[in-house]
């Protein structure tokens, strides 16, 4: 049987050559990365923000960083991406005798289908104190027409990769159903991480899901500790642990990075839901896993929820979370009890 920590064989992907989707109830995805950020220079890089006396320009994305992809879930379509953008701008006065060049930066953190576009962070900053006139310009004339921008880049995502991801069915030949913030169930949204993948794979994955269940001779307390707390969890994973920022929105890759994923949600010694990928799962391919914490007398009863694991790799990913993660933590902490 395959550790998580080692290459399994058994673990590969074959091509589905018929590339069909019966009835679109397969997941199906197509990687928008480098589209993506073609796009976002495109609408960024060269747009210009003038007024009467002073004009300014965006001159370059220093970073780009993110991904982003467009998904046909049950014929459903949900595009999902997160960007962290960097850039320069430049600016001049058009009055007065200073036609002096100022350099000066921007940032956005936060573009991601979990923010409303208002939502977003936009920030300016200028080298030097004599170009804050041209900063200030930006931040009230500028923030606006680069917002536009990133939403004109929301909007053309969806136009662009909507375009054959939903099949036409003999009973259903009416237009895809297109899903966003507002209108997708949070407790079936998985957003987009940071998170290293290989290339994209644009064919279908069937998926299954995973639901186990142990007891621990514990509180509730002590056992969300187990898997909130790093310094808890590097003892169950033998200090196999590469980041784990346990926080809403925060990144974790533990077991030799392995298993790589983000925190979407936690509410404290309760339940905590988290998107989660094993490494040799088909590229850009990412589960939805929810534990909850429940109260059981004398001890507390563990629940993993886990949807979306490709059927390829159904037994092992459930058999990793009992050997890797419940036995794991039963040994090291003395939570032990018999299994269900």
């Amino acid at each position: 049987m395959a550790e998580w920590g080692k290459g399994d064989p058994r673990w590969i992907v074959e091509d589905r050559p018929d590339a069909t989707n019966p009835n679109n109830w397969h997941w199906k995805e197509k990687n928008a990365t480098q589209w993506s950020k073609d796009k976002l220079k495109e609408l960024l890089v060269g747009l210009k923000i003038e007024n009467e006396e002073q004009s300014c320009e965006i001159k370059d994305l220093s970073n780009c960083t993110g991904e982003a992809t467009a998904n046909n879930r049950k014929a459903k379509l949900v595009f999902i991406y997160e960007w962290q953008i960097r850039g320069t701008w430049e600016g001049t006065y058009l009055t007065g005798d200073n036609r002096t060049k100022y350099e000066g930066n921007f940032e956005i953190p936060n573009l991601s289908d979990e923010n409303e576009i208002h939502e977003v962070t936009i920030t300016f900053s200028v080298e030097k104190s004599k170009g804050d006139k041209l900063k200030e310009m930006m931040r009230k004339e500028g923030e606006p027409i680069v917002r536009e921008k990133l939403a004109e880049y929301i909007r053309s995502l969806k136009e662009e990769f909507s375009q054959g991801l939903i099949l036409p069915t003999k009973t259903n030949s009416n237009a895809p159903t297109t899903q966003s913030k507002s209108s997708i169930n949070t407790s079936n949204k998985i957003p987009i991480t940071q998170l290293p993948t290989g290339q994209n794979n644009s064919g279908v994955v069937e998926v299954r899901d995973i639901k186990v269940q142990d007891t621990f001779k514990c509180t509730k307390v002590d056992l969300f500790k187990a898997f909130c707390d790093i310094d808890r969890v590097k003892a169950f994973t033998q200090n196999s642990v590469t980041r784990y920022d346990c926080k809403k929105g925060g990144f974790f890759s533990i077991f030799s990075d392995n298993i790589t994923g983000r925190f979407v949600d936690i509410v404290p010694y309760e339940r905590v839901d988290m998107l989660w990928r094993f490494k040799s799962w088909p590229s850009d391919h990412y589960s939805r896993v929810a534990l909850l914490f429940q109260d059981d007398t004398d001890q507390t009863k563990l629940v993993i929820e886990q949807t979306g694991v490709p059927v390829q790799f159904y037994e092992n990913t459930k058999d990793g979370w009992k050997r890797f993660y419940i036995n794991s933590i039963k040994t090291t902490f003395g939570y032990g009890s018999s299994l269900f």
